[in-house]
């Protein structure tokens, strides 16, 4: 089972930097998820960073960012710790959400195939139904894009 735009997003448990997360107790707030290969990389932690400076603008327009990646929750609290992330990062080692969410592709790197997060991005509205998805996302000039529609949305 997966998810897709205009469908409720299946009730979910993780956890995460700051404790366990359920998405149906996140009812009546938006919540950006942004899924990422790998902590202390440069991409995810240009993405990271961009979200850290605009979080309070995503809490002004009502919603809740949260990164999610297979790394270990040590690795979570480093990454968190060194770029002085103000919102909790998901550890996913099993893949669920991963899985739940579509995110797993196969990637060639090094000239090899490898099995690995393709960076994406859904909004979940307050109502718990995906309102938009960013598939293969370039990270320069994204998450503003995302704040856009999060305002956009109720």
């Amino acid at each position: 089972m997966s998810v897709s735009v205009g469908r409720k997003v299946p009730d979910f448990s993780a956890a995460t930097t700051g404790g366990e997360v359920r998405l149906s107790r996140l009812k009546g707030r938006k919540v950006v998820l942004f899924f990422y290969p790998k902590d202390n990389t440069p991409g995810c932690t240009n993405e990271a960073s961009d979200y850290r400076d605009h979080n309070a603008d995503f809490a002004a327009a009502g919603a809740i960012v949260l990164g999610v990646s297979r790394d270990s929750m040590k690795s979570h609290d480093g990454f968190k710790s060194k770029l002085g992330l103000p919102y909790e990062l998901v550890s996913d080692p099993d893949e669920a959400l991963c899985e739940l969410f579509g995110v797993m592709k196969l990637k060639t790197m090094y000239g090899r195939q490898v099995r690995g997060v393709e960076r994406s991005t859904f909004v979940i509205d307050a109502a718990g139904k995906l309102a938009h998805e960013w598939r293969g996302v370039k990270v320069p000039g994204h998450v503003s894009e995302v704040l856009e529609v999060v305002r956009s949305i109720s």
